[in-house]
Parts: structure tokens; C-alpha cells; sequence
């Protein structure tokens, strides 16, 4: 649908969740925009009037990190799947991982995600190229704002995506023209952990031991480094996926910022002792760890030391993960979700609503220079997520997941997502998606020499 021909909407009497405050008021969308907000809107004409009394509205989320598994794993998801479910969750736009088949590592393949993604993406999206320890001059000839950053394996990757060379290290460090976001976890202590472990317990490995394979020394050591390299050469560093207690002194609560880190929603959630009745279901690297690492990440998020919240979204299909242990593949499906267990967060006293708004859509706007996005302002792309907390427990919506499944397939959710808006058009709404596909590239601005500035 062109911006001449998009529908109007006037949403009334929300409660509107934005830049840390939470108002009555109205919304006005107009060509695909934030037209107005303000308390009372009338006498206007719009295509449609929706009362949002008892309701909350907030900017879409923003997810700087999933799996969406194209090209190379149809049985698993794929662009147009993958963003029905998310635009189901409340997500609207995201950013996408480079170990596809063939892998992200080169021009070519970046336009070809574009490619793919366009009209067939519910949601709005970006990329992240992929190093090696080879690709350095691809790397060095990056467009800024053709791809979302370069996403550095320090660990825990397959084919040639792993770098560990110390020189390949620096080079990248030193070079990169974009945002450098990195997955720390160091292979050498993960082998001595496994080696260790099979030696003493006698035993199969079981899914109770990820935790200590996948340790906090083998998170730290890789992150350390990570730090250590982008102060060495003044990178703009985002870690990813922080899950322990130990990596946390790395990072910095000022208010401005070159090295940024995320935490993802099944760190939040989970701990150690799910394991017991999910198995491999939440089997992910880096590993979900300790209750006290979970409790430690909590009080990051809200100290501000956390900067980011998202899923790491990665399906796999029901028969992988009913493998065992040593077998079954890392990752977990959570686009669909992830604002509902969130918002049982917020339910409990854990998180303010105004904070996961930051977490999950502000601060990303901010971090990967995002331009009109992730605010409710005037102006900006109507990217919006209508929210029911209703406070007694419901069944969730049935996961619209190529894969099938989720972790979260026996839990009763105290929230509801009643409509989603992908710019400024109606994408899902009463557990009906609407329409086709609106998704359009972000373009991040995700420089080297920009310094992420918190609110």
C-alpha cells in the first residue's frame, strides 16, 4: 500500500507510555505518521475510530537481535513467517543475524536479504553483516547505513563465522566503519568445561550442565576481551546477550556511551531451574545461567548498566529439539512473547512499564541511529503496539512460529496484545493479521564514530 492510499486512525482514550511518562490521551495516524497526540482529539475524519479506554499505547518494539533463518532453513522460519509472529507480539521491527546459508559475509548476500525481505516482511528490518577471519576488506568497504552493524562470533558459531585469531581480532576492532556487536563466549574454556565434566560425572552430558559448559569464566573471558579490544582502538562496541552476574562490571552506567550491552527476555525469565521442566526447549548459547545471575541482570536493567532488552529469537524445529542434549540445537523462538513476559515483569514489580518501553524501543532507536522510530512523537513512523494488561492470567495466543512451538506453550500470560501498527497500518488486531505486508528497510546509522547517548 502506498503512503497516498494508507488508512487513517484516530486511537482515543489510551494510556499513552512514552519517554518515561505514562498520559490519558489521544493518537492520530496519518499517512503512515504520528499526525497528533494529545489529550482529546475530535472532529477529525479518519478511516477508523478506535476506543483504547483501559489500554496502553507504546512505540512498537524494536529487536536488535533475531534468527530468522533465511535463506538456507525453510523447515525452520523464514522472513514472512517469522514477522507475522512478531507483529503478533507487538515487535515492528528488527534486526537480523548473518549466519544464514550461505552466510551473510559478503555484499552480494546483504542485498540479497534485502531482496527477500521486501514486501514479504510484516515487520521493518535491517541486517548485520558477518566477519570472518577473512573478510576484512568487506568489512572495511561497509556502507553505514546498509546494514544494521558487524556481528563478530567470538565463540559459539559454526563454518567460518567463528573468529578467534588474535590478529583477525584486532584488525576487525581497529577497522570496522560500523557498530561492532559481538557474541562472547570462549570455545577454549567451553572445551575444558565439557572435557572436565565428562571426566568427573561418568555420564551423558545432560541439559543440567549447560550452565556449567557454557560458564560464566567462558562468557567473561570472551566479553573481557571484547571490552579490552574496543577500548584498545576506540570501537563502538554492543555486547549481546549478557547472561551472568560476573560480565556486568565491564560495563558503565554514564550517559554517554561507547560500549553498550543487551540482555535478552529468556535471561529475565528463566533460570537453571527450568531446566528440570523444559529441557532442551530453553537449551540457547550463551546459556540460560544461575538464579542469582538472573537477579543480577534484573537490577542491570533497572540501574541503567543494561541498555537494550531483546529475544535472540532462533528457532529450530520440534524433532531437533527432542535430540538429546549433546545433539539438540541452541536457541529458542520468542518474538511472539517476548512483550508478555516482559509485561509479567512489570505484573510482578520487577520492571516499570515506562523502563521496558526504553529498554526494548527507545534506547535501540538511539543506539543504532534510527531516524523517526521508537517514540511516540509527532512525525515520526506510527510503529505502535496496543496494550491490554488485564492482571488475571489468560491463554496465550498460539505460536504463529514456522517451528510450531514455544517455551512459553503451558503459560498463562496477564497481558494481551490487542493491535499492532507497522507504519502507520493496521498489521494485527484481535488475533487477526490485516492487510499485507508493510515492512520497510530501517536504515541504520549505526557509525563507528558515533557514542550512544542514554536519555
Amino acid at each position: 500500500m502506498s503512503q497516498s492510499s494508507a488508512l487513517s486512525y484516530l486511537i482515543k482514550n489510551a494510556q499513552v507510555v512514552n519517554e518515561g511518562k505514562i498520559f490519558s490521551g489521544d493518537c492520530l495516524i496519518q499517512d503512515g505518521r504520528i499526525a497528533r497526540i494529545e489529550s482529546s482529539i475530535s472532529s477529525v475524519k479518519v478511516d477508523k475510530e478506535i476506543d483504547a479506554k483501559g489500554l496502553f499505547l507504546i512505540p512498537g518494539m524494536i529487536d536488535d537481535q533475531v534468527h530468522f533463518r533465511e535463506p538456507g532453513f525453510p523447515l525452520k522460519a523464514d522472513f514472512a513467517s517469522e514477522s507475522r509472529a512478531a507483529v503478533a507480539g507487538g515487535v515492528t521491527s528488527f534486526m537480523e543475524m548473518p549466519n544464514t546459508a550461505p552466510a551473510t559475509t559478503n555484499r552480494h548476500a546483504l542485498r540479497d536479504k534485502y531482496k527477500r525481505a521486501a514486501n514479504r516482511s510484516w515487520g521493518n528490518y535491517a541486517f548485520y553483516f558477518g566477519a570472518t577471519e577473512h573478510n576484512l576488506e568487506e568489512i572495511k568497504n561497509l556502507d553505514r547505513e546498509a546494514c544494521a552493524g558487524l556481528k563478530v562470533f567470538m565463540g559459539a558459531s559454526t563454518g567460518n563465522l567463528l573468529v578467534q585469531n588474535p590478529v583477525a581480532l584486532e584488525k576487525i576492532f581497529q577497522h570496522s566503519p560500523v557498530l561492532i556487536v559481538t557474541h562472547c563466549e570462549d570455545s577454549p574454556t567451553i572445551e575444558r568445561n565439557q572435557k572436565s565434566l565428562q571426566e568427573e560425572l561418568k555420564r551423558p552430558l545432560q541439559i543440567q550442565d549447560h550452565p556449567h559448559i557454557r560458564s560464566a569464566e567462558a562468557c567473561y573471558a570472551s566479553s573481557s576481551l571484547a571490552v579490552g579490544l574496543a577500548k584498545k582502538f576506540d570501537a563502538r562496541l554492543h555486547v549481546l546477550h549478557l547472561t551472568t552476574e560476573k560480565e556486568l562490571a565491564l560495563f558503565t552506567q554514564a550517559k554517554s556511551k561507547r560500549i553498550t550491552a543487551e540482555v535478552c527476555v529468556h535471561h529475565l525469565t528463566f533460570t537453571s531451574d527450568d531446566y528440570a521442566s523444559l529441557g532442551n526447549l530453553i537449551k540457547c548459547n550463551p546459556a540460560i545461567k544461575f538464579p542469582s545471575d538472573r537477579a543480577a541482570l534484573r537490577k542491570a536493567v533497572n540501574s541503567g548498566l543494561l541498555d537494550v532488552i531483546a529475544t535472540d529469537h532462533a528457532p529450530h524445529t520440534w524433532q531437533e529439539k527432542r535430540l538429546p542434549f549433546e545433539q539438540a540445537p541452541a536457541g529458542l523462538p520468542l518474538v511472539q512473547h517476548v512483550l508478555l513476559a516482559l509485561f509479567e515483569l512489570v505484573l510482578d514489580g520487577e520492571f516499570t512499564l515506562p523502563l521496558v518501553v526504553e529498554k526494548t524501543s527507545h534506547a535501540v532507536a538511539n543506539l543504532y541511529g534510527i531516524e523517526k522510530r521508537g517514540y511516540l512523537r509527532e512525525g515520526y513512523w506510527a510503529d505502535l503496539a496496543l496494550v491490554d494488561l488485564i492482571g488475571s492470567p489468560q491463554p496465550a495466543q498460539p505460536p504463529a512460529y514456522r517451528c510450531g512451538w514455544s517455551p512459553f506453550l503451558q503459560k498463562q500470560f496477564r497481558s494481551k496484545i490487542v493491535g499492532t501498527w507497522v507504519n502507520g497500518q493496521l498489521a494485527h488486531y484481535a488475533d487477526e493479521w490485516i492487510g499485507q505486508p508493510q515492512g520497510q528497510p530501517l536504515g541504520c546509522q549505526a557509525m563507528r564514530e558515533k557514542t550512544y547517548k542514554v536519555n
